[in-house]
């Protein structure tokens, strides 16, 4: 048996000294809470152009409202797709911009509230703070954080309600230093906070609570423990205690919180819940190997579990920077979802990967009309998207395909590792349906084969959408989803439908190679001299995706003619272990190691976890990089080279 407190607690996040690209965040799956050195986000201007400090919430969601020139309807642009015309949300047309960027950045998420110590009724600088000794006690979901300003020793503990979006706070301090909240407006920005548009939004006591209206979203911050909440300015407030909790919902509810919302209570459930998530999640001790890097990698994945756990298992497809701050507007990219997420059916939690799947049913109307809209049958799953499933417009967004398999995929996981009924294959079953639909119908049928065709962008984005024809990892995921339709539906006796997906199935064309490796699509030679840089997204077609029709001596050339000529620099966090599962697969338990732990800018594990993607300002963390790597260890376990032993509990292992 592991001992997965004492496993746990040694990777705890530390910190002596101020650093700004590493602040702690604590939450729940839909609610987080980023803090600075002080446990709170005292420090917000420092802070800010590194690593905006934010509190977000799945539900919160802000739409500006529109001016004169950014009304009217969106001017799409027109493709021929074998003979017929398609149009899709791509180019910015001449006096149509504004309508195209509020539809960018509308809705995105907005941070809740900025809530910080001041001391002597002023702001705390950076200089005034010293003595600095910072503990994230994972195990717990318990924040602790000592330091002294002006020679006054502080300590404060800051949680988050593992089943409310409530924040705890306990200040020990003398009376000169108080806790003060501040609303910023709603922003589409990496901030998501605006805070010199005062006039645009409005900020109300109300008994123990904070009415927040701003546009079109009304919402509440709700506080127990404080018997006063004194305006400090129009939209910033101070707090008569020292030990708060605050709730954050669209509903006031402040006077009836005092039982279950006290410090103590939270402080208790919060602990009560992480003990029970880290008891039961899959977990992987290497502390016996003899590899040096054995401590780094078991780190990486201890913290990247615990980041999972707070912005990757929630209601919604998470964002590529979850609830810390706003990547891409908020928005969250569905080719990204088992990237995030899709590992949890594999550690033993299928239920935290499932939660998201009732989004796809909500959404699902609007996915049926992003395929009929050009004529598709089935469900185009869209790619850049809001809670409402709106697709966003964008140079890339609406070309992609490599999303559509993903719901299948992720539901064959939760149906092979934990929930294996055929009555919860039932209930999705409309999804199952108009997603292989679309698949059969976006294939086109010629010279007795399924080609996938223009206009289309594949995984690897550098590629004109106008001169791509059957990129290699796109085909053979095409295939293995409707292999898995065909699945779903012999288990479900929809044996008319399993026969037609049969046929296509059995006829999508060969991915395409030359001089023994495979080519990111078939009209691209130069694959490797003018492609080299960003996905090399074929690489998915073998690892990412089990033992099928691909060559593997061809794709074991593939990947090392990667290795020789990409540009590594280019990569995004999850490459290296989409390419540690193609080692692995093919054998090569050395090479998936050091594929997973290289030394390379987007490849790079901060103090607090956080996959830092190092040449992107936009990106200080990168949640699809901590999410693959849990998966690329899994997939490791039963094929470890030498110098590496793992003692493992609650993990699915297979190829």
């Amino acid at each position: 048996m592991i001992n997965r407190e004492k496993l746990v607690t040694r990777h705890n996040p530390k910190l002596a000294a101020i650093d700004y690209c590493s602040p702690f965040t604590v939450g729940n799956g839909n609610f987080a809470f980023t803090a600075d050195i002080t446990g709170m986000q005292t420090l917000y201007s420092n802070y800010e152009k590194i690593f905006p400090l934010c509190t977000m919430a799945e539900w919160a969601w802000h739409t500006t409202s529109r001016n004169p020139n950014e009304e009217g309807d969106l001017i799409l642009t027109e493709y021929n797709h074998v003979g017929r015309t398609v149009r899709y949300p791509v180019d910015k047309k001449l006096g149509n911009e504004g309508v195209y960027n509020w539809l960018r950045h509308n809705p995105h998420k907005f941070n809740l509230a900025r809530i910080f110590l001041v001391a002597n009724g002023k702001e705390i600088s950076a200089e005034d703070i010293v003595s600095i000794s910072q503990v994230l006690h994972i195990y717990e979901g318990r924040l602790q954080s000592n330091f002294t300003v002006n020679g006054q020793k502080i300590m404060v503990e800051t949680i988050c309600d593992f089943e409310t979006d409530t924040l705890g706070f306990s200040v020990k301090a003398d009376e000169n230093i108080n806790i003060r909240i501040a609303f910023p407006y709603g922003f589409h920005g990496i901030s998501a906070s605006d805070w010199s548009s005062a006039n645009k939004h409005f900020s109300t006591v109300q008994q123990n609570a904070i009415m927040r209206q701003m546009d079109d979203i009304c919402y509440f911050a709700n506080f127990c423990g404080t018997e006063k909440i004194s305006q400090v300015d129009e939209h910033i407030f101070e707090l008569d205690k020292k030990e708060i909790t605050v709730n954050f919902c669209e509903k006031n509810f402040a006077k009836n919180c005092e039982n279950n919302l006290s410090f103590d209570s939270l402080k208790k459930r919060t602990i009560l819940g992480w003990h029970k998530f880290w008891q039961n999640c899959g977990i992987v001790d290497f502390s016996q190997s003899t590899d040096k890097r054995a401590a780094e990698l078991e780190r990486r994945v201890i913290l990247s579990l615990y980041l999972c756990r707070i912005q990757s298992c929630g209601n919604l497809p998470p964002a590529e920077t979850g609830l810390t701050l706003n990547s891409w507007y908020g928005r969250f990219h569905l080719e990204m979802h088992p990237w995030h997420s899709a590992f949890w059916a594999i550690y033993g939690n299928f239920d935290l990967l499932e939660k998201s799947f009732a989004w796809y049913k909500k959404v699902l109307p609007k996915a049926k009309a992003n395929a009929q809209i050009n004529g598709y049958k089935g469900a185009r799953w869209q790619k850049q998207v809001c809670p409402n499933g709106t697709d966003s417009p964008s140079l890339i967004a609406p070309l992609l395909v490599w999303q559509q398999p993903h719901i299948l995929y992720m539901l064959d996981l939760v149906y092979k590792n934990g929930n294996k009924n055929v009555d919860f294959l039932a209930e999705y079953w409309e999804i199952i349906k108009e997603t292989a639909d679309f698949m059969c119908d976006f294939l086109h049928y010629e010279n007795g084969q399924y080609n996938l065709v223009a206009p289309l962008i594949p995984a690897q984005e550098e590629h004109n959408p106008i001169k791509v024809k059957n990129p290699t990892f796109e085909l053979e995921y095409f295939r293995y989803g409707l292999k898995i339709a065909v699945k779903f539906a012999n288990l479900l006796n929809f044996d008319e439908l399993s026969q037609n997906w049969q046929k296509v199935y059995e006829k999508i064309a060969k991915p395409s190679q030359k001089n023994g490796v495979y080519l990111a699509h078939e009209n691209c030679p130069t694959t490797f001299v003018e492609f080299n840089r960003d996905h090399p997204s074929m690489l998915g077609a073998l690892g990412f995706l089990p033992k099928n029709r691909v060559d593997e001596t061809i794709m074991q050339q593939t990947l090392q003619k990667v290795l020789e000529c990409w540009q590594m620099e280019t990569m995004w966090g999850w490459d290296f272990a989409m390419m540690s599962m193609t080692a692995n697969l093919l054998g090569l338990s050395n090479l998936a190691v050091d594929l997973l732990l290289m030394e390379t800018p987007k490849n790079v594990y901060l103090t607090n976890g956080n996959n830092f993607q190092q040449t992107r300002e936009d990106l200080p963390l990168y949640l699809p990089g901590n999410g693959s790597l849990l998966w690329a260890v899994a997939k490791l376990l039963n094929n470890l080279p030498n110098g590496w032993s793992a003692n493992f509990e609650g993990i699915v292992i297979y190829n």
